[in-house]
């Protein structure tokens, strides 16, 4: 297979955008026009011949990192200029035919997520259980060991009484925000290692909000970390709407997935 041919995907939208950033590696992105819709794509980074040196690539968090920097550069340039359906990092099609040919088999469902998300855009909340220290009460019961015992104990026990909390708090301020938006997801909370905060995260939403409620949006944000002090909300974005719309080249089934010809989907920022 020859890589001249490989076609990185960007996005999908319904009408020609002027493309004024530069893809993967600085390659130029051009339009695929096929079954009403226009598929943005630029040649795919040099040693991605087919799913065995993709899957190569994802396994080195450098290039991970690098390139999703790259291809949210470029979705979010074209979701500033109109609706798109983002594709997922490293969703990579072998060659023009073949895109075209799966523009074709789900232009129906790519057009159904295209109105959906007009005139909206995605917003990220993140809620982490509030920290500070932990008051227990102080004990003189036995020996000075058994009262450290029973200090770390009662500590133990008030730090899982605050998670507790702070996870129900956070399904409650969940709902309200799904409420204020046209569509909500709830991903699964990320690991400190990758938050870099000190406390453990309780709430990864995203919510699909119309353009015109975006600060009442932002203000409700706000109003919910003042009503709940278990918590601490951070408001992200604004973001393309990655979590809003149908996966690109994930069918299983698909004949023309990589390397006999068609895409790998390697998912999406969060």
């Amino acid at each position: 297979m020859s890589e001249e041919w490989m076609l990185w995907l960007y996005a999908v939208a319904r009408d020609p955008v002027p493309v004024a950033v530069a893809g993967i590696g600085d390659a130029p992105v051009r339009a695929v026009d096929a079954a009403g819709l226009q598929a943005f794509v630029s040649p795919a980074p040099a040693g991605l011949s087919d799913a065995e040196a993709l899957q190569a690539h994802l396994e080195d968090p450098e290039w991970v990192a690098r390139s999703a920097v790259e291809h949210h550069r470029v979705v979010a340039a074209l979701a500033s200029a109109g609706p798109v359906v983002p594709a997922g990092l490293a969703t990579v099609y072998s060659d023009e035919s073949r895109l075209t040919a799966s523009l074709g088999r789900y232009a129906a469902g790519l057009t159904d997520a295209l109105d959906r998300v007009a005139g909206r855009t995605e917003w990220g909340v993140k809620g982490y259980v509030r920290g500070g220290p932990v008051s227990v009460p102080e004990t003189r019961a036995g020996g000075p060991g058994a009262a450290y015992l029973q200090r770390r104990r009662a500590e133990l026990s008030a730090r899982e009484r605050r998670h507790d909390e702070a996870v129900r708090d956070a399904d409650a301020a969940h709902a309200a925000l799904a409420h204020q938006a046209d569509g909500a997801r709830r991903h699964a909370p990320q690991d400190r290692r990758l938050t870099g905060e000190p406390e453990a995260m309780v709430l990864n939403g995203a919510y699909l909000v119309p353009d015109a409620r975006a600060e009442a949006f932002a203000a409700a944000v706000d109003a919910l970390a003042a009503e709940y002090p278990t918590i601490t909300l951070r408001l992200t974005g604004p973001w393309p709407p990655y979590s809003f719309v149908p996966a690109l080249g994930m069918e299983p089934s698909d004949p023309d997935r990589l390397p006999d010809g068609g895409a790998v989907h390697a998912g999406g920022p969060a």
